[in-house]
């Protein structure tokens, strides 16, 4: 076979040269429709599952949260590898697959079983959730919030991590191609109670008293409606804690 394409290209240059010519142009026009990526995603096909539960401890994480989901996701068709950790108040389950399964289907058969599995573990645990599909390998862009020398004194690191949170983040998310976007740095906006152990025995109050006047008083009530005439006026209690002021206006007890 291959010394008649020898002899062949010797006897007929022409259609050799022209053929060779075909072949190049075919090569250059392949090559300039492959995408180039610095650093190529070798990330085997796999899907996390993340259970943040900030009140247990290794072992209880563990023995409630990561052995339950580790029993339902055994038995996953196209199945690899099943690895977990266990740490203070975080689980982390990761399930590889076999390649040729698509990334979509591997995640409905994850959330297929997380369905049953959160049935096995207590609500004030935590829900487990499935992380998005990317990895470390798979940041194409990374970027800064700065303010301009006119508007310096009106933002601090707190107001831009605000911004990048609420405002930036969303917008970006919807942008075709873009799974995740990771917010670091600034200063995390939160409210801090630190509670005086010595005062609250003196004032015959527990924690969880402390604990439950801040989570009932730190939300949004719907209610009903009112029809006048051609208006409708919603009717609605706004209770979100949104300065110092009002966690300190919340009354523990009578």
């Amino acid at each position: 076979m291959i010394n008649r394409i020898i002899t062949f290209s010797v006897n007929n240059k022409l259609i050799t040269g022209v053929l060779l010519l075909v072949f190049i142009s075919w090569g250059i026009f392949s090559l300039s429709q492959l995408s180039i990526d610095a650093l190529p995603d070798v990330t085997n096909n796999q899907v996390q599952v993340i259970t943040n539960s900030p009140n247990l401890a290794t072992q209880e994480v563990e023995q409630f949260i990561t052995y339950p989901l580790e029993l339902n996701l055994k038995s996953i068709p196209g199945l690899v590898e099943l690895r977990s950790t266990s740490r203070s108040g975080l689980s982390v389950i990761t399930i590889v697959f076999r390649d040729n399964i698509p990334v979509n289907i591997t995640r409905q058969l994850v959330s297929e079983r997380l369905q049953v599995a959160a049935e096995e573990i207590p609500k004030s645990y935590g829900t487990p959730e499935m992380n998005p599909p990317t990895t470390g390998l798979g940041e194409i862009f990374q970027y800064t919030l700065a303010v301009d020398s006119a508007h310096r004194d009106q933002y601090n690191e707190m107001d831009l991590r605000t911004i990048q949170d609420w405002i930036v983040k969303r917008q970006l998310l919807g942008v075709s191609g873009v799974v995740e976007v990771s917010s670091f740095g600034g200063k995390l906006k939160q409210y801090e109670v630190a509670v005086d152990p010595k005062k609250l025995v003196s004032m015959n109050i527990s924690l969880l008293q402390v604990y439950d006047a801040l989570s009932a008083n730190n939300e949004n009530t719907g209610g009903s409606y009112i029809d006048k005439g051609p208006n409708i006026y919603f009717i609605r209690g706004e209770g979100l804690i949104s300065s110092l002021q009002d966690i300190e206006n919340i009354i523990i007890t009578k």
